[in-house]
C-alpha cells in the first residue's frame, strides 16, 4: 500500500505530465490561431486591388463579408455537434482541410460570383477556435482542471488571434508590393499557411474521447438554419433600406421576415424539447450558468463586430462638420491597430487573473469594461486621445470576453456538450453582430444629408451607435449577475 509521501508523489507526477501534454496542445493551437488571425486580416488592405482584378464596385465588397458570416452561423453548430460525436480532431483537420482548399480557390478565382463562394466557403475557420476549446476542456477535465486550464488557454488562443490580425493586416500591403503588385502570388501566402497549418492539426492534435451513443439531430439543425436565414435575410435587407434610401413599403419585407425567423425558433425550441438528443439541447441553455454566458455573447456582437464600420467613418469624417477626426486611410488603420492592441492585452489579463479571481467576477468586470468605454464616447469624441482611451478600455473588456466565453461555455456543459455549447458562443456573437450593422447601418443613413455634407452621418447617429455599444455591455454585466457564483469552478478531484 502506497505510503502518502509516496501517493502525493505519484499525484504530482501526473499532474506534471498533464500540464506537459496540455502546455504542449495549447502551444499548436496558439499556431493555428494565429493563422486564424492572418486570414481575418490579411485580405482588408488588398480589398481595393481585389475590386480591380474583379472588376466590381467597392460597395459589392460587403457581400463578402455577408456570406461569410451567414455561413458560419450555418456551418457552426453542426461542425461542433460531429466534433462531440466523432472527436472534435477529425471535425478540426476537415474544417482545416476546407479552409485551405476555399483559400487556394480565392488565389485562381477570376469572376465576383465564384471569389464570393470561395471566400464564404472560407469561413470553416470559424469552428476551429470552440472545436480548441472543447479538446483543451475535454482533456484537462480527466485531471478535474478542465476549467481552470481552458480559461488560461483560452486567453492565450486570443492572444495568437488578434496577433495574427495584426501581422496579417501588416504583411499583406508589403508582400503585395514586394511582388510588383502581383495580386495572385500575395494571395498564396495565406493559402499556404493555411495548408501547412492543416498538417500541423494531423500531426500534432490528440484527439478526444467522443460520447457513445449520440446522433445527428438533422431535421433540429435543418429548422435551425431557416430559422437563421430569415433573421439574417431580414437584417440584410434592413441595412439594404438605409444604404440606399428605399421607401416605407420595403420595410414589410423586413418584419415579415423576422417575424418568421422568431415564429421558425419558436417551432425549434418545441421540436428540440422532444427530442432524445437534440441539436441544441435547450435545457441546458436554460440552465443559470449558460443563459447569461450566450446573452453576453449576443451583446459583445454588438460592439465587438457592429461598431468597427462606424468607428472607421466616424475617424474620417472632416472635422470642418463640428465632429469627426479627419484622418486619412492609413492614421485610421493605426486606430484599429491600437484597439487591436487593446484586445490583446485584455485577453492577458484575463488568462492571469483567471487563476486567482472568480471567473464569475472577471466576466462582470470586462461587461462592465466594454459598457464604460462606449459610454465615455458620448461626452468624450471631439479629439483623437479621447477616442483612443475610450477604444482601450472597451477593447481590454472585449478581449477578456473573446476568451472568457467559450470557455464559460465549455465548462457548464454536460459531458459530450462542450463542443456545441463553445459554438453557440460564436453563433450568438455573430448574430449580434448581424444585427447591430444593420441597426446601425439605418440609423447612420438616416443622419446622412441632414449635416454640410451629403455622405457624412450625422453625430446624433454616431451618438445613438455608441449608445446602443454601451447598454450592450452594461445589460451583459447585470445578466451576469444572475450566474450562480460557483459557476464555472473545477470540479473535485475523484
Amino acid at each position: 500500500m502506497p505510503t502518502p509521501r509516496s501517493a502525493a508523489a505519484t499525484t504530482a507526477a501526473i499532474r506534471s505530465s498533464a500540464v506537459g501534454v496540455t502546455a504542449g496542445l495549447i502551444g499548436w493551437f496558439v499556431l493555428v490561431e494565429l493563422v486564424s488571425g492572418i486570414l481575418q486580416g490579411y485580405y482588408v488592405p488588398l480589398f481595393s486591388d481585389i475590386v480591380v482584378k474583379l472588376g466590381i464596385h467597392d460597395s459589392d465588397v460587403n457581400w463578402f463579408e455577408a456570406s461569410q458570416l451567414l455561413l458560419s452561423a450555418l456551418v457552426v453548430p453542426v461542425l461542433a455537434k460531429l466534433g462531440d460525436m466523432y472527436g472534435h480532431k477529425k471535425i478540426l483537420l476537415i474544417a482545416a482541410i476546407l479552409t485551405a482548399g476555399a483559400t487556394w480557390w480565392l488565389v485562381f478565382a477570376t469572376s465576383f460570383w465564384s471569389f464570393l463562394i470561395a471566400w464564404a466557403l472560407q469561413g470553416f475557420y470559424v469552428v476551429w477556435l470552440p472545436l480548441e476549446i472543447a479538446l483543451i476542456f475535454e482533456r484537462g477535465r480527466r485531471q478535474s482542471r478542465g476549467v481552470s486550464t481552458t480559461r488560461r488557454a483560452a486567453g492565450l488562443l486570443v492572444v495568437g488571434l488578434q496577433a495574427g490580425a495584426i501581422i496579417g493586416a501588416l504583411a499583406a500591403g508589403r508582400i503585395f508590393t514586394a511582388t510588383s503588385g502581383d495580386l495572385t502570388t500575395t494571395l498564396m501566402v495565406p493559402a499556404i499557411a493555411v495548408t501547412l497549418i492543416a498538417l500541423v492539426i494531423w500531426f500534432g492534435v490528440p484527439e478526444s474521447t467522443p460520447e457513445p451513443g449520440r446522433s445527428l439531430d438533422t431535421w433540429g439543425f435543418v429548422i435551425l438554419a431557416w430559422g437563421l436565414l430569415l433573421i439574417t435575410g431580414g437584417l440584410a435587407w434592413m441595412r439594404m433600406i438605409g444604404e440606399m434610401s428605399l421607401g416605407a413599403g420595403a420595410w414589410v419585407w423586413v418584419i415579415a421576415l423576422v417575424i418568421a425567423g422568431l415564429a421558425v425558433f419558436v417551432g425549434f425550441v418545441f421540436y428540440e424539447l422532444r427530442q432524445k438528443d437534440p441539436a441544441i439541447d435547450i435545457r441546458v441553455l436554460r440552465r443559470p450558468e449558460m443563459w447569461p454566458v450566450q446573452a453576453t455573447a449576443f451583446l459583445v456582437g454588438i460592439s465587438l463586430l457592429g461598431a468597427q464600420g462606424p468607428l472607421s467613418t466616424y475617424a474620417g469624417t472632416d472635422r470642418s462638420l463640428g465632429y469627426g477626426l479627419g484622418l486619412d486611410a492609413t492614421e485610421r488603420s493605426n486606430i484599429i491597430g491600437v484597439y487591436l492592441v487593446s484586445l490583446i492585452v485584455g485577453a492577458v489579463v484575463f488568462a492571469i487573473t483567471s487563476r486567482r479571481l472568480s471567473p464569475r467576477i472577471v466576466l462582470i468586470v470586462a461587461a462592465t469594461l466594454v459598457g464604460v468605454g462606449y459610454a465615455l464616447f458620448l461626452p468624450f469624441h471631439l479629439e483623437l486621445w479621447q477616442v483612443l482611451l475610450n477604444l482601450c478600455i472597451a477593447g481590454l473588456g472585449c478581449g477578456a470576453l473573446v476568451g472568457a466565453l467559450p470557455a464559460a461555455a465549455a465548462a457548464a456543459a454536460p459531458t459530450g456538450q462542450t463542443g456545441i455549447a463553445s459554438a453557440l458562443t460564436n453563433t450568438t456573437k455573430t448574430i449580434g453582430g448581424t444585427f447591430s450593422s444593420a441597426v446601425f447601418g439605418v440609423v447612420l443613413a438616416a443622419g446622412a444629408g441632414a449635416v454640410a455634407s451629403q455622405t457624412a452621418a450625422s453625430l446624433g447617429g454616431y451618438l445613438t451607435v455608441w449608445a446602443i455599444c454601451a447598454a450592450g455591455g452594461f445589460l451583459a454585466a447585470v445578466l451576469l449577475l444572475f450566474v450562480p457564483k460557483v459557476a464555472f469552478a473545477d470540479a473535485p478531484p475523484a
